[in-house]
């Protein structure tokens, strides 16, 4: 099986404190990967450093075997980002937004217009390309910032609450949509705290807390390994884990 992205020894700290603690662990081919942990676990560090926002005190990143930092060119035209906050323009269509993202990775006119076209397509957008987001719902919405992540076809998705605040069919459809893109070739990172999601989405878990990674397991070796929970589901086995005391932190 092909590594897609393998990080090594990783840290990064604020203010004295180390929030991500010398992590490694690999993504491996067509992987859908369930990154998992409370508030506060280090999660949203680390998906900044794998999206190369800022780079790590000390550890490697590497995509396909070459560290990222040596080619962000290269690295950043494979990686799609779907962040949590809905990062697209009020003032721009949803044909122009995808337009404008897609553009940015130097697509010539008649390949960026099937690009876009596809992609609005794959999110059920098509009919509504030429109006605005303002006048969207909040699951369309979720599919526009979709839409805007992947029409350049890249090979990681990092996906960082997709469905956060949606009705039940948006979020159906967004987790179709997930399942169609890794069917297709698309190696996905997937954040959430809904751990249904997780368990119907994900092949693999990986749990952080206090900025270590706590498993790095496939999803039935996770439910076997504390079948002695009792129901075994994967929200029992994260309390368990983790603790069930509040995490008031946006980290």
């Amino acid at each position: 099986m092909e590594t897609t992205l393998e990080v090594t020894n990783l840290k990064k700290s604020y203010q004295g404190k180390e929030v991500v603690d010398n992590i490694s662990f690999q993504v491996f081919e067509k992987d859908i990967i369930g990154f998992i942990g409370p508030n506060g676990a280090g999660k949203s560090t680390t998906i900044k450093l794998l999206t190369a926002l800022f780079p790590p005190d000390t550890g490697q990143i590497y995509y396909r075997k070459e560290d990222i930092h040596n080619n962000l060119k290269v690295y950043k035209r494979s990686l799609g980002i779907v962040p949590q906050d809905l990062a697209f323009y009020e003032d721009l269509t949803a044909y122009d937004n995808v337009s404008f993202f897609c553009s940015l990775y130097g697509f010539k006119r008649k390949e960026l217009k099937q690009q876009v076209k596809e992609a609005l397509n794959f999110v059920g957008l098509w009919d509504r390309r030429g109006d605005f987001p303002t006048t969207f719902s909040g699951g369309m919405k979720r599919r526009l910032n979709i839409a805007c992540a992947i029409a350049h076809h890249p090979e990681l998705l990092i996906m960082d609450e997709p469905t956060v605040g949606i009705d039940p069919q948006s979020r159906n459809h967004i987790l179709d949509t997930v399942r169609t893109l890794n069917q297709r070739g698309t190696t996905v990172i997937y954040i959430s705290h809904y751990m249904e999601e997780i368990e119907a989405l994900c092949n693999r878990i990986l749990l952080m807390d206090e900025g270590i990674i706590l498993e790095d397991t496939n999803k039935a070796d996770y439910k076997i390994k504390h079948k002695a929970l009792g129901t075994g589901s994967l929200e029992d086995i994260f309390l368990k884990l983790t603790g069930t005391a509040l995490r008031d932190t946006n980290e």
